[in-house]
């Protein structure tokens, strides 16, 4: 059903403005150029694309029409971006010309009151079986066929993660941070008011989309909660789902009414629907990301994990963290610890224990030893690497190390904490393009973790 809005053969835009203020020009800049502000990720949409404008002859080198029907060929994807009083007529069209998809962008629905909502019933209806994003939507994403169907001014990077949105402005300031951190999106999806097309909706189609790995949600409020925890139980057997639910307090419920218009509910009720679905529960926007990072690239893991460190402070942090989160930082067994010892690599003075610090003058050759030594441990599932950086460290190649052993443990999660900045740069980078997690701080590592033993228990 919803393959005509994901994957269009041909797009026509109704709105499209020579106004360069406007979110009419916005869009049609996207489609034909791939971003209004331009990012190394920029590409154009190659697929046929419309212009509705009836004052206009041509707007960015594509032809205007004066309405939908004079378009002489089939139309997978509609986008409305005119005023709220002008889409019900348009709806009318789409629904005359049997469209594959709508995304209404314009607002003035359902989050406005009492004749918004009416309005919003109205067109929903008329659409029939017409799929609808929104209205009141930023758009959709795909930035691996160059997909800006939205007022983003920008594409993130192609990548493994989709990302469901109860906020557009949410998404645009994602889209931005994503650029700059090289953060990766399958699709990025805002919903708007929910008039046609749910969330479970799209959580349905991300479970079967090939380029999806794990999806992240920011939700507001569901109105129908029991479709959404059915179609997640499915899905999380296949993806993890991770959710971040605005409008936990009275005060944020009250904000949400007259964002979305959608129902937000007592957070306490989300909490244990989460639970009940195998959902992973984020409290922040980054942690959010940094969980589906995890989930999207590492397998799941038994709850019996190690810590190896260069400094004494970090790895007892991060055994705090991994204690109060319920997770088992396994006792080393006598006979590991005698290979360590055997290996001839590791400093007099290191720990013998779990963290395992291997003191601050550790080179790469003992990292190496200390990681494939504890790894092939069958009762050490998975290792969390902590770096800090001194005058002898080599991030790049400890860095190396830690991605060889990612392809030998395949079945082994590792998520590193390479603490420090500048000089640590180009190790982090390498990390993360080759699928391992890696946080500044060793909570973050320590939450990480957390998610991937988690995900080992509801799947």
């Amino acid at each position: 059903m919803l393959k005509n809005i994901f994957n269009p053969k041909s797009v026509a835009l109704v709105g499209a403005s020579r106004d360069k203020k406007s979110v009419g020009y916005g869009i049609a800049k996207n489609l034909v150029k791939g971003c209004v502000f331009k990012s190394k990720f920029c590409k154009p949409f190659k697929r046929k694309i419309f212009f509705v404008n009836p004052k206009a002859n041509k707007l960015l080198g594509v032809k205007c029409h004066p309405d939908l029907s004079s378009i002489k060929q089939k139309i997978d994807l509609v986008i409305i971006a005119t005023p709220a009083r002008t889409v019900e007529a348009i709806v009318e069209e789409c629904s005359r010309l049997k469209v594959g998809g709508m995304i209404i962008i314009s607002a003035g629905f359902g989050e406005s009151g009492k004749e918004g909502r009416i309005l919003q019933e109205r067109i929903t209806r008329k659409a029939g079986s017409i799929p609808i994003i929104g209205p009141n939507c930023l758009g959709i994403i795909k930035p691996k066929f160059g997909m800006n169907v939205s007022f983003a001014p920008s594409m993130p990077p192609a990548g493994n993660i989709a990302f469901i949105s109860q906020s557009g402005a949410l998404a645009d300031s994602i889209i931005d941070w994503a650029i700059e951190e090289n953060y990766g999106f399958s699709t990025i999806i805002s919903t708007g008011n929910q008039a046609s097309l749910e969330i479970s909706d799209y959580i349905e189609w991300l479970g079967k989309d090939k380029d999806t790995d794990a999806i992240a949600i920011y939700i507001e409020g569901l109105d129908d909660g029991r479709k959404f925890m059915e179609t997640a139980k499915r899905v999380v057997k296949k993806k993890p789902i991770i959710v971040l639910k605005g409008g936990r307090t009275d005060t944020g419920q009250k904000a949400i009414s007259s964002h979305t218009g959608s129902i937000a509910g007592v957070y306490n009720i989300y909490q244990a629907a989460f639970r009940q679905c195998g959902i992973h529960a984020a409290d922040t926007v980054e942690e959010l990301f940094d969980i589906a990072k995890t989930l999207g690239n590492l397998p799941p893991c038994r709850n019996s994990v190690a810590i190896i460190t260069n400094a004494g402070g970090p790895g007892v942090l991060c055994a705090d963290y991994c204690e109060s989160l319920g997770i088992n930082v396994v006792e080393l067994k006598k006979s590991t610890i005698k290979k360590l010892d055997d290996s001839g690599k590791m400093h007099p003075a290191y720990s013998r224990h779990n963290p395992l610090d291997i003191v601050g003058d550790a080179l790469p050759e003992r990292y190496d030893t200390a990681i494939n030594t504890l790894l092939s441990e069958d009762y050490i599932s998975g290792l969390i690497v902590i770096q800090t950086l001194q005058t002898m460290t080599d991030p790049v190649k400890d860095a190396n190390i830690i991605i060889k052993a990612k392809e030998k443990f395949k079945d082994k999660p590792i998520i590193c904490s390479f603490m420090g900045g500048k000089f640590s740069k180009k190790g982090k980078k390498m990390l993360e393009d080759k699928g391992v997690p890696e946080f500044n701080d060793p909570k973050k590592a320590a939450l990480a973790m957390k998610a991937l033993i988690d995900r080992k228990e509801n799947i």
